[in-house]
């Protein structure tokens, strides 16, 4: 190659370069966010439109006009975009959701993986890509727990239980 075309590719290219960089400035924006865990992320505009290009991976609220709530959903990498009212994008950025690493231990019984959060004390905790019983056992468990209050309260205020055994009802403590 002559030096007289080295020359003029180099000149085209860094003539080009500011033409193109605002396009590829737009998505060079990376939010990262744990599993299970919200981010606040500011706008530098009043946003009107949330895109997320994958809710199951994200999930984002407005908070106010300029402010978003970011959720991460499920491992892996999604777009996030911003519109103004007139259309015009105020964001577009990157999400990727990762695992947390704080307080979180990995123990590996051959193939299958088991999660367990530690803070102070160890206690197993379901995280995707856990082996199967784990996780389910931990889902089925905090099911189980969260519902706990609500229908052993309906069953005692009504006096009876599912079998037709009676009751006694609790007494009022007015």
């Amino acid at each position: 190659m002559s030096t007289r075309l080295v020359r003029s590719i180099l000149l085209a290219v860094a003539l080009a370069a500011p033409v193109l960089a605002p396009a590829a400035g737009l998505a060079a924006d990376t939010v990262k966010v744990e599993l299970d865990q919200a981010r606040i992320y500011r706008l530098a505009a009043p946003a009107s439109t949330i895109i997320i290009g994958n809710p199951a991976i994200a999930d984002a609220t407005l908070q106010d006009a300029q402010t978003l709530i970011v959720t991460g959903r499920a491992y892996g990498q999604t777009n996030l975009i911003v519109l103004d009212e007139q259309g015009e994008t105020v964001t577009d950025a990157q999400l990727a959701v990762v695992a947390a690493s704080e307080n979180l231990v990995t123990v590996y019984k051959g193939a299958k993986r088991l999660s367990l959060s530690c803070l102070p004390d160890c206690q197993p905790t379901a995280v995707p890509g856990d082996a199967p019983d784990h996780f389910s056992g931990i889902l089925g468990q905090v099911s189980a727990h969260n519902g706990a209050g609500s229908s052993s309260m309906a069953t005692a205020s009504t006096g009876s239980t599912s079998a037709g055994v009676s009751v006694p009802a609790p007494p009022n403590s007015q």
